[in-house]
Protein backbone atom coordinates (compact mmCIF):
# COMPACT_ATOMS: atom_id res chain seq x y z
CA UNK A 1 0.00 0.00 0.00
CA UNK A 2 1.14 2.98 -0.93
CA UNK A 3 1.42 6.49 1.05
CA UNK A 4 0.97 9.79 -0.84
CA UNK A 5 3.23 12.67 0.36
CA UNK A 6 2.18 16.04 -0.79
CA UNK A 7 4.52 17.90 -2.38
CA UNK A 8 5.03 21.54 -0.17
CA UNK A 9 7.63 22.36 -2.80
CA UNK A 10 5.30 24.80 -4.20
CA UNK A 11 4.31 26.20 -0.79
CA UNK A 12 7.87 27.24 0.03
CA UNK A 13 8.28 31.32 -0.36
CA UNK A 14 10.77 31.83 -2.99
CA UNK A 15 13.66 34.48 -1.88
CA UNK A 16 13.97 37.14 -4.53
CA UNK A 17 17.01 38.14 -5.90
CA UNK A 18 19.22 40.09 -4.17
CA UNK A 19 18.55 39.94 -0.35
CA UNK A 20 15.89 42.02 1.36
CA UNK A 21 14.06 44.66 -0.98
CA UNK A 22 15.26 48.27 1.35
CA UNK A 23 18.53 47.08 1.11
CA UNK A 24 18.93 46.65 -2.53
CA UNK A 25 17.22 49.52 -2.99
CA UNK A 26 20.01 51.10 -1.03
CA UNK A 27 22.44 49.29 -2.77
CA UNK A 28 21.64 51.21 -6.14
CA UNK A 29 21.25 54.68 -4.32
CA UNK A 30 24.39 54.47 -3.30
CA UNK A 31 26.13 54.93 -6.36
CA UNK A 32 23.72 56.84 -7.89
CA UNK A 33 24.32 59.47 -4.86
CA UNK A 34 27.97 59.35 -5.40
CA UNK A 35 27.77 59.94 -8.98
CA UNK A 36 25.53 63.13 -8.73
CA UNK A 37 27.45 64.39 -5.98
CA UNK A 38 30.64 63.91 -8.31
CA UNK A 39 29.12 66.33 -11.17
CA UNK A 40 28.70 68.74 -8.24
CA UNK A 41 31.88 69.13 -6.71
CA UNK A 42 33.99 68.90 -10.19
CA UNK A 43 31.70 70.32 -12.75
CA UNK A 44 29.72 73.38 -10.81
CA UNK A 45 31.45 73.75 -7.47
CA UNK A 46 34.70 73.73 -9.04
CA UNK A 47 36.65 72.57 -5.92
CA UNK A 48 37.54 68.80 -7.50
CA UNK A 49 40.11 69.45 -8.57
CA UNK A 50 41.31 72.03 -6.71
CA UNK A 51 41.94 75.68 -8.51
CA UNK A 52 45.71 76.52 -7.32
CA UNK A 53 46.78 77.67 -3.66
CA UNK A 54 49.96 79.68 -5.26
CA UNK A 55 47.98 82.35 -6.58
CA UNK A 56 47.45 85.69 -5.85
CA UNK A 57 44.42 87.55 -3.72
CA UNK A 58 43.46 89.16 -7.23
CA UNK A 59 43.31 85.62 -8.69
CA UNK A 60 41.31 84.60 -6.32
CA UNK A 61 38.61 87.38 -6.59
CA UNK A 62 38.73 86.63 -10.65
CA UNK A 63 38.32 83.00 -9.95
CA UNK A 64 34.95 83.21 -7.93
CA UNK A 65 33.69 85.98 -10.57
CA UNK A 66 34.33 83.60 -13.74
CA UNK A 67 32.62 81.36 -11.53
CA UNK A 68 30.03 82.06 -9.25
CA UNK A 69 27.04 81.51 -10.25
CA UNK A 70 27.71 77.54 -11.15
CA UNK A 71 29.26 77.51 -7.26
CA UNK A 72 26.07 78.66 -5.98
CA UNK A 73 23.86 76.25 -7.71
CA UNK A 74 26.62 73.33 -7.30
CA UNK A 75 26.80 74.22 -3.36
CA UNK A 76 22.59 74.76 -3.12
CA UNK A 77 22.02 71.38 -4.62
CA UNK A 78 24.81 70.10 -2.12
CA UNK A 79 23.53 71.52 0.74
CA UNK A 80 19.85 70.32 -0.38
CA UNK A 81 21.38 66.52 -1.07
CA UNK A 82 24.24 66.40 1.54
CA UNK A 83 21.48 64.19 3.58
CA UNK A 84 22.24 61.18 0.87
CA UNK A 85 25.60 60.94 2.53
CA UNK A 86 24.27 59.74 5.99
CA UNK A 87 22.04 57.30 3.86
CA UNK A 88 25.23 55.89 1.97
CA UNK A 89 27.20 55.70 5.31
CA UNK A 90 24.05 53.80 7.02
CA UNK A 91 24.44 51.47 3.99
CA UNK A 92 28.01 50.58 5.18
CA UNK A 93 27.27 50.03 8.91
CA UNK A 94 24.19 48.06 8.05
CA UNK A 95 26.52 45.10 6.78
CA UNK A 96 29.28 45.87 9.63
CA UNK A 97 26.57 45.35 12.21
CA UNK A 98 25.73 41.77 10.22
CA UNK A 99 29.68 41.26 11.13
CA UNK A 100 30.78 39.18 14.11
CA UNK A 101 32.41 42.03 15.65
CA UNK A 102 29.24 43.83 16.81
CA UNK A 103 27.84 47.10 16.67
CA UNK A 104 30.65 49.31 18.00
CA UNK A 105 32.37 49.41 14.85
CA UNK A 106 29.23 50.20 12.99
CA UNK A 107 28.33 53.14 15.28
CA UNK A 108 32.42 54.55 15.54
CA UNK A 109 32.36 54.30 11.08
CA UNK A 110 29.00 56.29 11.53
CA UNK A 111 30.37 59.09 13.55
CA UNK A 112 33.50 59.38 12.27
CA UNK A 113 32.32 59.68 8.75
CA UNK A 114 30.13 62.50 10.24
CA UNK A 115 32.85 64.27 11.84
CA UNK A 116 34.67 64.47 8.47
CA UNK A 117 31.32 65.63 6.74
CA UNK A 118 31.57 68.91 9.39
CA UNK A 119 35.27 70.42 7.87
CA UNK A 120 35.42 68.44 4.63
CA UNK A 121 31.94 69.58 3.02
CA UNK A 122 29.78 71.87 4.66
CA UNK A 123 32.50 74.65 5.40
CA UNK A 124 33.84 74.70 2.10
CA UNK A 125 30.15 75.38 1.20
CA UNK A 126 29.93 78.04 3.29
CA UNK A 127 33.18 79.71 2.64
CA UNK A 128 32.28 79.32 -0.83
CA UNK A 129 28.83 80.94 -0.57
CA UNK A 130 29.95 83.08 1.25
CA UNK A 131 32.43 84.63 -1.26
CA UNK A 132 30.41 84.96 -4.05
CA UNK A 133 27.34 86.52 -2.08
CA UNK A 134 28.73 90.02 -2.37
CA UNK A 135 30.81 90.93 -4.82
CA UNK A 136 32.45 94.05 -3.45
CA UNK A 137 34.00 92.40 -0.68
CA UNK A 138 38.40 93.49 -0.06
CA UNK A 139 40.21 90.67 -2.16
CA UNK A 140 42.25 90.17 1.38
CA UNK A 141 38.84 88.35 2.57
CA UNK A 142 37.84 86.61 -0.65
CA UNK A 143 41.70 85.24 -0.32
CA UNK A 144 40.46 84.05 3.09
CA UNK A 145 37.52 82.45 2.32
CA UNK A 146 39.58 81.09 -0.92
CA UNK A 147 41.62 79.73 1.05
CA UNK A 148 39.34 78.49 4.43
CA UNK A 149 37.29 76.87 1.93
CA UNK A 150 39.66 74.43 0.12
CA UNK A 151 42.31 74.23 2.95
CA UNK A 152 38.70 72.53 4.74
CA UNK A 153 37.77 70.54 1.93
CA UNK A 154 40.89 68.83 1.10
CA UNK A 155 43.62 69.28 4.07
CA UNK A 156 40.66 67.67 6.72
CA UNK A 157 40.65 64.16 4.94
CA UNK A 158 42.52 63.51 8.28
CA UNK A 159 38.30 63.41 10.17
CA UNK A 160 38.11 59.80 8.48
CA UNK A 161 40.86 58.21 9.28
CA UNK A 162 38.60 56.62 12.19
CA UNK A 163 35.98 55.85 9.83
CA UNK A 164 38.07 53.95 7.91
CA UNK A 165 40.06 52.32 10.63
CA UNK A 166 37.22 50.93 12.27
CA UNK A 167 35.99 49.38 8.96
CA UNK A 168 39.40 47.65 8.32
CA UNK A 169 39.34 46.37 11.61
CA UNK A 170 35.37 45.15 11.65
CA UNK A 171 36.35 43.27 8.72
CA UNK A 172 39.78 41.87 9.18
CA UNK A 173 38.07 40.19 12.58
CA UNK A 174 34.75 39.35 11.31
CA UNK A 175 33.95 35.53 11.14
CA UNK A 176 30.49 36.23 8.97
CA UNK A 177 32.87 37.23 6.10
CA UNK A 178 30.35 40.31 5.43
CA UNK A 179 32.48 41.71 3.40
CA UNK A 180 35.84 40.24 1.95
CA UNK A 181 39.43 41.19 3.68
CA UNK A 182 41.00 42.22 0.65
CA UNK A 183 38.97 45.42 1.46
CA UNK A 184 40.34 45.94 4.67
CA UNK A 185 43.80 46.37 3.08
CA UNK A 186 42.46 48.79 0.16
CA UNK A 187 40.78 50.97 3.29
CA UNK A 188 44.00 50.65 5.18
CA UNK A 189 45.28 52.94 1.94
CA UNK A 190 42.39 55.34 2.39
CA UNK A 191 43.81 56.06 6.00
CA UNK A 192 47.81 56.52 4.59
CA UNK A 193 46.09 58.94 1.68
CA UNK A 194 43.72 60.79 4.55
CA UNK A 195 46.90 61.06 7.17
CA UNK A 196 49.43 62.60 3.78
CA UNK A 197 46.38 65.18 3.27
CA UNK A 198 47.61 67.02 6.36
CA UNK A 199 50.31 68.08 4.69
CA UNK A 200 48.11 70.37 2.79
CA UNK A 201 48.60 72.92 5.41
CA UNK A 202 52.11 73.39 5.16
CA UNK A 203 52.87 73.48 1.58
CA UNK A 204 51.72 76.01 -0.65
CA UNK A 205 52.84 74.41 -4.04
CA UNK A 206 54.86 71.05 -4.87
CA UNK A 207 53.42 67.51 -4.46
CA UNK A 208 52.49 68.04 -1.04
CA UNK A 209 50.00 71.54 -1.80
CA UNK A 210 46.26 70.56 -2.04
CA UNK A 211 46.48 70.41 -5.60
CA UNK A 212 49.65 68.10 -5.78
CA UNK A 213 50.69 64.61 -6.88
CA UNK A 214 50.98 63.27 -4.03
CA UNK A 215 48.61 64.65 -1.26
CA UNK A 216 45.73 65.38 -3.62
CA UNK A 217 45.85 63.08 -7.10
CA UNK A 218 47.07 60.18 -6.00
CA UNK A 219 44.83 60.38 -2.95
CA UNK A 220 42.00 60.64 -5.99
CA UNK A 221 43.13 57.39 -7.65
CA UNK A 222 43.13 55.50 -4.35
CA UNK A 223 39.81 56.67 -2.97
CA UNK A 224 38.32 56.24 -6.87
CA UNK A 225 39.35 52.24 -6.19
CA UNK A 226 38.19 52.00 -2.85
CA UNK A 227 34.56 53.63 -4.06
CA UNK A 228 34.34 51.08 -6.81
CA UNK A 229 35.26 48.22 -4.65
CA UNK A 230 32.79 49.44 -2.34
CA UNK A 231 30.46 49.48 -4.60
CA UNK A 232 30.76 46.07 -5.88
CA UNK A 233 31.13 44.30 -2.61
CA UNK A 234 27.71 46.41 -1.13
CA UNK A 235 25.65 44.61 -4.03
CA UNK A 236 27.54 41.23 -2.92
CA UNK A 237 26.94 41.75 0.74
CA UNK A 238 23.11 42.35 -0.19
CA UNK A 239 22.80 39.32 -2.75
CA UNK A 240 24.13 37.10 -0.21
CA UNK A 241 21.81 38.11 2.67
CA UNK A 242 18.74 36.02 3.51
CA UNK A 243 15.81 37.70 3.45
CA UNK A 244 14.78 35.85 6.65
CA UNK A 245 17.59 37.35 8.83
CA UNK A 246 16.52 38.86 11.76
CA UNK A 247 16.10 42.56 11.77
CA UNK A 248 19.35 44.66 13.30
CA UNK A 249 18.72 46.71 16.31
Amino acid sequence: MSTFTPDRSAEAPVQPPGGKPDVRLMTWFFPAWYGVFGVIICLLARVTPPPRPDVSDAEKVEFFTAHGLTIQIGFCLLLILLGGAAMTNGLVAYHMKRMSVGSVFAYGYIGGMAVGALPGFLLVAVCFLTATFRADREPELVGLLYDLGLLSYNGSLGCFTAAYFVLAVAILYDKNDIFPKWFAYVTIWQVITEVIATQMFVFESGPFAWNGSIAFWWAVVVFSVWLCALIFILRQAAANEPVDEPALD
